[in-house]
């Protein structure tokens, strides 16, 4: 049984993990725990390298935003500021609006544009600390596991990351697949690498 959820989980995809659930429910309880925290490491793993995709980090900053799939600094230079929208003059919806990206001069908009909260810092966080960080109330926005998928799922400025306009890539994974990769994570017990 053991050998099976390890070739299982080697070839992991939306379908194999499915598999995975579907062979471990014929087991023990232990090995159906071991193959469930097995595939929800490994949804997990798919996960964090959409977080921690430029789309995501260059806004999940301590001070400054970063720039484009290279992550350069923000031209024009812009800090925090108390509501994560900027400082004085320098505020972000002087640049990003709230209707979409612009075609025109190339500056991408979704609604609610600004730096994430600072409880949602990204920068340097292995996979193991950005799952413990994303999981926990008190960093992620007061978010249960349900919450987080509905955030993922609905709110604005996340989907922009899917349609980053101009000549930035969009997310490598298509939003369903994101979703539905953090559902299973959710199911799985939101288990997080050692």
């Amino acid at each position: 049984m053991r050998s099976i959820a390890r070739i299982g989980t080697i070839a992991i995809g939306t379908c194999g993990l499915a598999l995975l659930f579907a062979i471990g429910a014929g087991g023990t309880g232990r090995s159906q725990t071991a193959g469930t925290d097995s595939a929800s490491t490994t949804t997990w793993d798919r996960i964090a390298s959409v977080l921690q995709h430029p789309r995501c980090m260059n806004c999940h900053q301590l001070e400054t935003p970063l720039q484009g799939d290279a992550r350069r600094i923000h031209i024009p230079p812009v800090r925090r500021g108390p509501d994560n929208m900027g400082v004085s003059t320098m505020r972000c919806h002087n640049c990003h609006n709230d209707s979409g990206n612009n075609a025109m001069s190339g500056v991408p908009g979704a609604p609610h544009w600004q730096l994430a909260p600072t409880s949602m810092l990204w920068e340097g966080l292995s996979t193991t600390e950005l799952c413990r960080m994303l999981k926990n109330p008190e960093l992620n926005g007061h978010r249960s596991p349900q919450a987080l998928i509905e955030h993922m799922e609905t709110e604005k400025l996340v989907l922009w990351g899917w349609n980053p306009g101009g000549h930035r890539e969009p997310i490598p994974i298509s939003h369903q697949e994101f979703i539905d990769l953090m559902k299973v994570w959710v199911s799985g017990g939101t288990v997080c690498p050692q």
